[in-house]
């Protein structure tokens, strides 16, 4: 793969209209796939993206396609983006790289194990494929060090797509079933007349529209705050490797408690490390400082925090938090956020390589880069209208695990924008349950 940057060549010509039924803000795989989906329906819809589809967590993540270890709220929706993978690669008539090779979860300890039975329970009550495996089986599957793990599980029925190819590819299709998609079109604010929507202004001019959808993925906060909106999302530094192509070792996607590795349809495989995450120290780390709390405690055992945030971060202290429609945005001065690999996470990751799969040994790593996570205090998103903004929608915080989610959450958020039944009960998803007094309740973190 290539990593986007500011200067990768545009893909997205569209031209911006004077009027739109919904604009969307962020071209990741959610709004994307939004669009997609309202296009079909052959709803007049538009998409901005400040810098390139897909330019920034939207390419750099796993490229895992998971039901396995969802949190209960998110599973049947998962479900369901599982077969709109499969839906996708027909209607769009491009190989997404979607496989379904599985995901397996390789227990270490017992306790792992205890763990995989107790998601076995809820996949049981959604008729979902999962299975727990012994050791030999494992070992069958994946020739990995002896010793290394003491059993596992799997849902055969998951696979991966790859991130950098899918999205874009999803997007292309979008566009042939009417979406207007911009890039290098930042959205500098919403405006609203009597306190109703009515459009925005973006950086090549004004737009009218009753809806809009903020997915806009680490940047979705800052935009928000300038409406006084405010939602307690974070951004996490994630780093990922990638190999050469290699011999085929096993073609699925699995993860121990530290350790994850996944083939990609080149024949190499894409690495990570699940213990070393980054959070930089900005203003919105002490505003939301108590609603992060019970994260901080229960999963942040491997996160390292810095004052020294990468150049342009979302949260960074020289950006202004109020802006007017006519004034340069901190969008515009950063089309693609492509923070540095952490150094710590690569040689991690190199060794892990090795202790798992010493046949490996002296494998390099072709590639790395970094992404930025939007994170919620309970590991899910938000997908929801904005109670005091009517016509204001969000859906963001998905907090590492929205790739693979996104062909469905973006059909949820579609039927959400065009006023009918989503199909789930999205009360774990609303907007105002970091402000209405409920606990928080926390999901599987990654």
């Amino acid at each position: 793969m290539a990593t986007y940057t500011s200067s990768t060549p545009q893909q997205f010509f569209g031209d911006l209209p004077e009027q739109t039924d919904v604009l969307i803000i962020g071209g990741g795989v959610i709004g994307i796939c939004t669009a997609y989906w309202l296009a079909q329906k052959g709803v007049n819809v538009t998409l901005c993206e400040k810098g390139r589809v897909a330019g920034e967590q939207s390419s750099r993540n796993w490229g895992w396609v998971r039901q396995q270890g969802r949190d209960a709220a998110e599973l049947p929706i998962s479900m369901e983006s599982n077969r709109l993978w499969q839906q996708l690669m027909k209607e769009t008539g491009e190989d997404l790289g979607f496989r379904q090779e599985g995901v397996y979860y390789l227990a270490e300890k017992e306790k792992d194990l205890k763990n995989y039975e107790d998601f076995l329970e809820l996949a049981k009550q959604h008729q979902l494929d999962t299975k727990l495996l012994s050791k030999d089986e494992i070992y069958a599957k994946i020739p990995g060090r002896d010793g290394k793990w003491i059993g596992g599980m799997v849902t055969p029925s998951d696979g991966r797509a790859e991130p950098w190819i899918a999205v874009s590819a999803i997007g292309r299709a979008a566009e042939r079933n009417g979406a207007v998609i911009v890039e290098d079109c930042a959205v500098r604010t919403l405006e609203f007349e009597g306190g109703k929507l009515t459009g925005a202004v973006t950086e090549k001019g004004a737009i009218k529209a009753n809806r809009v959808l903020i997915a806009a993925g680490a940047w979705s906060s800052l935009f928000a705050q300038n409406l006084g909106v405010s939602m307690p999302q974070l951004c996490v530094r994630a780093t990922v490797a990638a190999t050469k192509a290699v011999p085929d070792l096993f073609n699925g996607n699995a993860a121990d408690g530290t350790f994850a590795f996944r083939k990609r349809v080149d024949g190499g495989y894409t690495l990570a490390v699940s213990d070393i995450h980054d959070h930089y120290i900005g203003k919105d780390s002490f505003r939301h400082l108590f609603k992060w709390l019970p994260a901080v405690k229960a999963s942040f055992k491997g996160i390292s925090f810095g004052m020294n945030p990468p150049k342009n971060y979302p949260d960074s202290w020289a950006h202004k938090r109020h802006w007017s429609g006519d004034e340069i945005t901190p969008f515009e001065t950063c089309r693609v956020l492509n923070p540095d690999p952490s150094p710590k996470a690569l040689k991690r990751i190199q060794a892990r390589l090795v202790d798992r799969f010493p046949q490996l040994k002296g494998l390099q790593m072709e590639e790395s880069w970094a992404g930025m996570i939007d994170a919620m205090p309970d590991f899910v998103p938000i997908m929801d209208e904005v109670p005091t903004q009517k016509g204001v929608f969000i859906a963001t915080g998905f907090s590492g695990h929205g790739f693979g989610i996104g062909p469905a959450a973006g059909r949820v958020m579609a039927d959400l924008l065009m006023d009918k039944p989503a199909g789930y009960d999205l009360t774990r998803f609303r907007y105002s349950r970091f402000s209405d007094g409920s606990k928080i309740k926390l999901g599987p973190f990654i």
